[in-house]
């Protein structure tokens, strides 16, 4: 998912094979796609839906749920269980941890506030967070969201935040870290490279975003979210932590396989505080509002058109997918041909895909619940996942 193996906790990107008055006229009747007349294309469809969710059981995770919206109407499945070895199955429309899909959000509060003139896309962060970053003069609000400011990855240091094992029950898992205190365990490194030169996957970015947001705005990163993105888009079962530890409403369990002492562990690490991963991967949801809320954001509802079109602006990124990223969300362009633009994330124990075809006419969301974020087989769960992905929006 990106390139470090400690930063997949809530990393993103589609690798590892992807209120202002504007905003407040157009949102309110957001709705996706009624459901259509099941014929037999459409019964096919689901079938091959369903088998498809069975198959990222088979590859190795707990429990999978879905929502895909498109000419067929509106489909939900799941496969597996609630928790691994019971036989509850998984919540239909079960909250979850969307881990790094948080960053859409995060980018969308920002370009409205671009669209209102608080921000300018261009303008340096040392003009709203001055002396936090070194070379924050040089660094601008456009380099942090498509992740070309070539600050550190946080998450690097294992010493702190170690994100396996032992030591992530013992020092990160109920642990509150302030978002400044994040962006200095960075600062103490040399960057990757100097600003725009390249491309680097880094939630220190979004922890960034998150606190320009607070800077301008003189209230929460979280209260602006709810603000402007939430409550106007009616996403009832979204909802931004903070260091609660628990998930609302029902849900799947997910887990932290690792070897302690010699032995295996396998521990329920569904109960944990977010606070390190903050605006960069803090979010619990469904898949019904993430399809809500993507496809406002792409249909205009959320962003006036400049500013949307700069989030569809993409630079180039190593995966072997051929993705590209843009403001908080990226690109593909899957085997069938359709363009896809949206956003996965991972947070111990679970792991999303949203994506969404470029025409906003198919949707497709899931939450797998896993046993083991990093061990050996999560690439087969990935590739299973997207395979779903591909019959959603191309089937």
């Amino acid at each position: 998912m990106d390139s470090f193996p400690a930063a997949r906790a809530i990393s993103g990107g589609f690798s590892m094979g992807v209120r202002t008055a504007f905003v407040a006229v157009t949102v309110a009747a957001a709705v996706l796609a009624a459901p259509a007349l099941p014929g037999s294309a459409a019964v096919d469809h689901r079938t091959d839906l369903q088998r498809s969710l069975d198959a990222i059981v088979a590859a190795g995770a707990v429990g999978v749920q879905a929502e895909a919206v498109g000419p067929h109407g509106r489909w939900r499945g799941v496969a597996g269980t609630a928790r691994l070895g019971g036989r509850e199955p998984v919540p239909e429309q079960g909250r979850f941890r969307i881990g790094s899909t948080t960053k859409t959000f995060t980018a969308t509060v920002l370009l409205q506030l671009v669209a209102e003139k608080k921000v300018g896309l261009d303008s340096p962060i040392e003009r709203h967070l001055p002396g936090l970053v070194p070379n924050g003069d040089h660094i601008t609000v456009r380099q942090l969201l498509n992740h070309t400011s070539g600050l550190r990855e946080y998450l690097e240091d294992t010493e702190a935040l170690p994100m396996d094992g032992d030591a992530f029950l013992t020092k990160v898992r109920y642990a509150t870290w302030a978002p400044k205190d994040l962006v200095r365990l960075s600062t103490k490194r040399p960057p990757y490279f100097p600003p725009g030169t390249a491309w680097h996957y880094s939630n220190t970015n979004y922890v960034l975003a998150g606190l320009i947001i607070e800077k301008v705005t003189g209230s929460s990163y979280a209260a602006e979210v709810r603000r402007r993105i939430v409550r106007p888009l009616g996403l009832r079962h979204t909802y931004l932590p903070g260091t609660r530890t628990g998930i609302r409403g029902p849900h799947a369990h997910g887990y932290l396989r690792f070897v302690s002492h010699g032995q295996d562990k396998t521990v329920d690490i569904t109960r944990l505080n977010p606070s390190w991963s903050w605006a960069a991967g803090e979010i619990i949801s469904t898949t019904g509002d993430l399809n809500r809320f993507f496809d406002a954001l792409l249909g205009g509802r959320l962003l006036p058109p400049a500013q949307l079109a700069q989030m569809q602006t993409t630079v180039p990124t190593p995966s072997p997918d051929g993705s590209a990223d843009g403001l908080g969300m990226g690109k593909i362009r899957l085997a069938c041909g359709v363009a896809a633009w949206g956003k996965d994330g991972g947070i111990q124990g679970f792991t999303t895909q949203s994506l969404h075809s470029a025409d906003g006419r198919r949707h497709v969301s899931l939450s797998v619940t896993l046993p083991d974020f990093f061990g050996p087989g999560y690439p087969k769960i990935w590739n299973a996942i997207q395979q779903t992905a591909t019959e959603a929006l191309c089937g």
